[in-house]
């Protein structure tokens, strides 16, 4: 996933330059949440100064542990707590703040919104290429050696317990006629997705509800997440991968399990369909999709 974004760092650093704006006082801060195998510093950290220049608002790439390795093994447990404690101790962000999260980081952000206690709110959350449903199978993304360990250790079997303890995209990992299984040993999604009827959680919906307005951009042809409509919270039936649930169509989204229904009911969630790959995304469609959202300045 890394390499993808780099191949269009440079054009977008070019009109960042061209496009720069001075940070207004009073704007917003955001945060940007990296991808598996990636890392804050190199195109990520110039796709961060991208949408500062361009919005005007204080931003910065916010780092779990040691980068590219810990987003492959560190369950996404802990990098949701450790980015809450990174959070808190940010005093740029304690009278509010946006996120702009890419991919695998979607499920931190969102961690962010439903489980951390005590933190300041978050307003406008942008997902780009989320796996916000879960995927069918372990990312396509054989970047160096960490996929290979990753997909060996996998081979043990996705609801392991040790592998949902040291592969981090195990935990949201659904496959589809094996929702019992998912049910009772997935480690990260269920919860966050409110599955588990007799653990559902009522602050958790009513922190995600309390977003101002949530963007939720799909790749068209996106190659990486099975299927590409989990970034808009579609997802296969539990049946099987023969027949697919649109997200209004699925349970989470007709009972409202975290709040999506309430959020687009009341027309804060924009539903954003951009061409491309996984994570490829134009600069028109960062200005059109992306740069609005980090724009709003206190009032």
């Amino acid at each position: 996933m890394a390499d993808i974004l780099r191949r269009h760092v440079l054009l977008l650093t070019v009109a960042a330059v061209l496009f720069s704006t001075v940070p207004v006082a009073n704007s917003i801060p955001f945060i940007v949440l990296h991808g598996i195998g990636d890392k804050c510093s190199g195109g990520v950290s110039n796709f961060t100064q991208l949408l500062s220049n361009l919005s005007g608002s204080p931003g910065s790439c916010l780092e779990i542990g040691k980068g590219a390795i810990d987003s492959w093994f560190m369950p996404l447990t802990h990098q949701a707590r450790l980015a809450c404690e990174k959070v808190k101790m940010m005093t740029e962000l304690s009278e509010g703040y946006n996120i702009v999260a890419e991919s695998q980081g979607n499920l931190v952000a969102r961690g962010l919104i439903e489980f951390c206690d005590d933190a300041p709110p978050v307003i406008n959350y942008v997902s780009l290429g989320g796996p916000h449903a879960g995927i069918a199978a372990l990312p396509k993304c054989p970047f160096g050696p960490f996929y290979a360990i990753a997909e060996g250790l996998m081979k043990l079997g996705v609801y392991n317990d040790f592998v949902q303890d040291h592969i981090a995209p195990s935990g949201f990992v659904k496959i589809p006629g094996e929702m019992r299984k998912y049910l009772e040993h997935s480690k990260y999604l269920p919860k966050l997705n409110n599955e588990r009827p007799d653990q559902r959680n009522s602050t958790f919906k009513d922190r995600f509800m309390s977003l101002h307005n949530l963007v939720l951009v799909m790749f068209q042809n996106d190659t990486i997440l099975i299927p590409r409509e989990t970034s808009w919270f579609g997802y296969f039936t539990d049946d099987g991968y023969d027949s697919f649930l649109s997200t209004q169509q699925t349970k989470l989204y007709s009972e409202d399990w975290i709040g999506l229904k309430a959020l687009d009911d009341v027309g804060k969630v924009k539903f954003v369909s951009v061409l491309g790959d996984h994570l490829v995304i134009a600069f028109d469609d960062i200005v059109k999709y992306v740069v609005p959202y980090l724009m709003h300045t206190s009032s």
